[in-house]
């Protein structure tokens, strides 16, 4: 959890002590893929690096550094690859059109399939580091910043996701750091478990108390929450916006949680295209 979007939305640009992070974690992975003895990386770079004036420059030096075949890809390919790792164990006969959400830092997609194939996407730029900075300046949050927040993502989901799309939306997949953290809490989980977290139905009922109860918190006393890793403290209150809204945008009263997503997605992809 290296937050590389921290102050992108401000500044345009990656901030230095991000950068840092994204590096120490890089030299991690790039020992454990020596040791692996990997005959091939994928690497893609997402909202923060799309967004900001270097990141070009910071995409070159995670090829040079590291030795690893990093692309920036669009909203739309992030889309995609993300879709493809959700439903990739999607059984037969489940609940179609299902929109995967994707909650990320800077952006969070949108994309409705069915069959395997892609109905809708979007890439918005609303996500849980960008919305935080933009709108939760207290702690904890005071309910003006709470209600402005939410009325921000109400408002870009109605913009960028047609109501016919979402009318027609039958089930849910939500992915990435906030649901799942989210599962965990729900559970209890200490420590996290991936197999309890994967698959793992979230209502919306229950999203909505504990958007109200991590709202509640300070920063510190979230970093205490059973299931919750501290790191993710500071913007789990936006993350957890984002998950209401969506669900309520798709008149959806549940979701289901994935562990795959765009790394799935990407790894399957490389597969296919070395076959």
């Amino acid at each position: 959890m290296t937050r590389l979007g921290q102050g992108v939305d401000a500044t345009g640009a990656l901030h230095d002590d991000a950068i840092a992070r994204v590096v120490a974690v890089l030299a991690e992975y790039r020992a454990a893929i020596d040791a692996l003895r990997a005959e091939r990386t994928v690497a893609v770079l997402t909202s923060a690096v799309r967004d900001a004036a270097n990141g070009q420059a910071f995409a070159a030096r995670v090829r040079d550094e590291f030795g690893l075949d990093a692309h920036t890809i669009p909203g739309g390919e992030e889309a995609r690859l993300t879709f493809l790792g959700a439903t990739s164990e999607r059984p037969a006969g489940a609940p179609e059109p299902v929109v995967v959400i994707d909650i990320g830092g800077g952006s969070t997609e949108y994309v409705v399939g069915a069959g395997g194939e892609l109905l809708f996407h979007v890439s918005t730029q609303s996500g849980a580091v960008r919305q935080t900075e933009r709108h939760l300046h207290s702690d904890p949050p005071a309910r003006d910043e709470l209600d402005a927040l939410r009325a921000d993502v109400r408002s870009t989901i109605a913009a960028e996701v047609p109501a016919e799309v979402r009318e027609r939306t039958r089930a849910a997949i939500a992915v990435a750091g906030t649901p799942t953290s989210l599962a965990a809490i729900d559970q209890e989980l200490e420590p996290y478990d991936p197999t309890r977290v994967h698959g793992y139905v979230l209502t919306l009922e229950r999203v909505r108390e504990a958007l109200e109860r991590l709202a509640a918190m300070t920063d510190e006393e979230r970093r205490h929450v059973p299931g919750l890793h501290p790191a993710r403290a500071p913007t789990i209150v936006a993350g957890t916006v984002h998950l209401v809204e969506a669900l309520e945008a798709f008149n959806l009263g549940s979701t289901e949680v994935s562990e795959h997503d765009i790394l799935r997605g990407a790894a399957l992809e490389a597969v296919h295209r070395a076959i």
